[in-house]
This record gives C-alpha cells, sequence and structure tokens, in this order.
C-alpha cells in the first residue's frame, strides 16, 4: 500500500471515528415541546368531525363576523370580490362545461370547511378566528347555501360532521388499472389526435 493510500484510510478511519463520536453527544439545540405548544400545532379536523374543538357558532352572528373577516376577499354573500373564489351558488353545474365550484356545490364535507377556515383564513391574518367564530362563520355559508334552513341553529362538535353535504357523494375512489408509463416500441400509433378541446378555458391552440 503506498503512503498516499494510507494516508487517506488513515484519515477516512478518523473522520469515522470523529462523526461517531459525535452523533453521541447531546448539539443542545431545541427543547422539548409543550403539551400546549403541541395543542397549538394540532388542530386538524377529520371528515368524520373527530379533531373539532368545543364551541359553538349560528349563522346569525355569523354574518356580522363574516362581513368584518371575509367579505373583503369573498363579498357580502359569499358571491366572491374581484377575482377572489366564490363561496355561494352554483349548485348543479359541476356537470355542466362551466362548473361553478363552491363550498354548497362541490365540497364533501362541512369539517373540511371549519378545518380550512380555523386553519388558513382570513387571508394573511390565518389563525386569528376563535372557534366560536369559526363554527359561525360556517353556519352562515351553510346557511347562505340552503344546507340549513335555520340562521339561529347552532353548529358545534357535535353536529356539524352529521350536516350532509350536495357533493357528498361526488368523490369517488380512482380505480382506473396503474399504467406502467412504459414507452411504445411496437404497433405505435402513426400520429395522435386531439380528442377534445378546453373549449371554456380557450387554452388549447388551433394548431
Amino acid at each position: 500500500m503506498s503512503n498516499w493510500l494510507k494516508l487517506v484510510v488513515v484519515g477516512l478511519v478518523a473522520a469515522m471515528l470523529s462523526f461517531e463520536a459525535s452523533a453521541q453527544q447531546k448539539i443542545g439545540l431545541g427543547t422539548v415541546p409543550t403539551a400546549e405548544e403541541i395543542a397549538r400545532w394540532d388542530i386538524d379536523v377529520r371528515p368524520d368531525g373527530y379533531g373539532l374543538p368545543p364551541g359553538s357558532g349560528n349563522a346569525y352572528d355569523g354574518e356580522e363576523i363574516f362581513i368584518d373577516k371575509c367579505s373583503a376577499c369573498h363579498g357580502e354573500f359569499g358571491e366572491g370580490a374581484g377575482r377572489w373564489p366564490v363561496l355561494v351558488g352554483g349548485h348543479d353545474t359541476l356537470a355542466s362545461e362551466d362548473p361553478v365550484k363552491t363550498i354548497g356545490s362541490y365540497w364533501p364535507y362541512t369539517s373540511t370547511i371549519y378545518d380550512y377556515i380555523y386553519r388558513a383564513m382570513p387571508f394573511g391574518e390565518a389563525q386569528t378566528l376563535t372557534p366560536d367564530e369559526t363554527y359561525a362563520i360556517v353556519a352562515y355559508l351553510l346557511y347562505s347555501n340552503d344546507i340549513i334552513d335555520d340562521d339561529s341553529m347552532e353548529i358545534n362538535a357535535d353536529n356539524l360532521a352529521k350536516i350532509e353535504m350536495p357533493n357528498k357523494d361526488g368523490f369517488i375512489p380512482d380505480d382506473r388499472e396503474v399504467v406502467s408509463g412504459e414507452r411504445c416500441m411496437r404497433d405505435c400509433k402513426d400520429s395522435v389526435t386531439v380528442a377534445s378541446r378546453a373549449r371554456i378555458l380557450d387554452v388549447t391552440p388551433d394548431q
């Protein structure tokens, strides 16, 4: 073995021993999170309602909160301001050439409404809403979409997930066969033709 190779081997062994020794030592960064810190992150809500916090709200109170916190982007009635998302309407449009996907027409679970609003809204001020305010906003959106018909109905952790959405059966598992993605090597098509065009979006080139 040459002297150069010996030096390389010795250097590698020394580096490995040094790494092993340092791995056994604590770096001393960070702290163990407290239960309160974990609770602030553990705010996800499942489709069955698991994870919904204590609290309640109704559409009557939710209207004022929605106007104050949400209408700048979504309009006072959820109709959308400017190019911000529309939250109300769109019923019976999903099968049309111009579907309007709103909370009322598209979303399958009420718990998802709560989860998203509480986690990410208002825009720029995420997670500033209290559970009661969030329940009230959800109630107002359900009422505005004719999913509940009583603006004094109290929405809470016990009954929110039991309210059925119009499109609850609109999402199904993808049961198509898995395509390998392998390139065609024989008996391939000579050319590819456009079977349909995205007319509404106007994104398919004419040529």
